[in-house]
């Protein structure tokens, strides 16, 4: 995702690290509404900066037994104080997203681990990868929000992500592998090290965080902030 027109090496860079769960439905919303700001900051003409927006992991479950998955409605229950809860808070984000444009099926979705989700994250977005880490972030939070995946499956993502045109026994061979097994891990310490303890968190240029779907307003403004002050560093050095 970038507002670029021109190379990165003769414009100043805003990079956004993203840091979200695929199974956290604020990460969703927020992802909705960053979009929205940043075509909010852009409506007027082009910033002068390109836009570097990457997306990191974050397990609200890491305890979440791999492979196994149960319905969402009950995952609430249990950690929010009971069904009467789970119903309230499920209705309220279901209800948010849709005013973002987003139809949540939660009565599909499928509570798991999603440490395999990440992974495929994090392998769309080498420089060798098949699809672009926008595209497969949003398939994988379609495929648990509004599908009813097990994102915990491997067989199941490897369909999912299939979806885009992808070859299926590619994404096998690679959850198969321990391929980006470790570089994952790393990111999660990284969240760790920024302090985050709750997502979505947007952290622009390893400097700034901004905690929360905020409005694509706010989104628009930080982007903008964040876009002068990287012109006006690059004007001084």
């Amino acid at each position: 995702m970038t507002t670029s027109t021109t190379s990165a090496a003769e414009r100043p860079v805003v990079k956004v690290e993203i840091f979200s769960d695929v199974v956290c439905p604020w990460c969703y919303i927020g992802k909705r509404r960053f979009e929205a700001g940043l075509a909010l900051a852009t409506q007027h003409g082009d910033l002068g900066v390109d836009i570097e927006v990457s997306f990191k992991p974050y397990q609200l479950d890491p305890r979440a037994a791999p492979g196994v998955a149960g319905p969402v409605f009950d995952a609430y229950a249990k950690k929010f104080g009971g069904p009467e809860k789970a119903e309230e808070i499920i209705g309220h984000v279901t209800a948010t997203a849709a005013a973002d444009g987003l139809e949540f099926r939660m009565d599909r979705a499928q509570r798991a681990n999603t440490l395999l989700a990440h992974r495929l994250i994090w392998w769309s977005g080498q420089p060798d990868s098949p699809i672009p880490q926008e595209r497969m972030k949003e398939r994988l939070l379609q495929a648990y929000f509004m599908d009813g995946v097990h994102v915990g499956s491997p067989d199941a993502l490897a369909d999912a992500v299939a979806d885009l045109g992808v070859d299926r026994d590619l994404v096998v061979a690679f959850l198969d592998s321990d391929a980006g097994i470790a570089e994952v891990a790393g990111e999660l310490d990284e969240a760790r090290e920024h302090g985050i303890t709750a997502v979505p968190t947007y952290v622009f240029n390893d400097a700034w965080a901004v905690p929360g779907a905020q409005d694509p307003a706010t989104f628009a403004k930080v982007i903008e902030k964040m876009a002068a002050k990287a012109l006006d560093d690059a004007a001084t050095t």
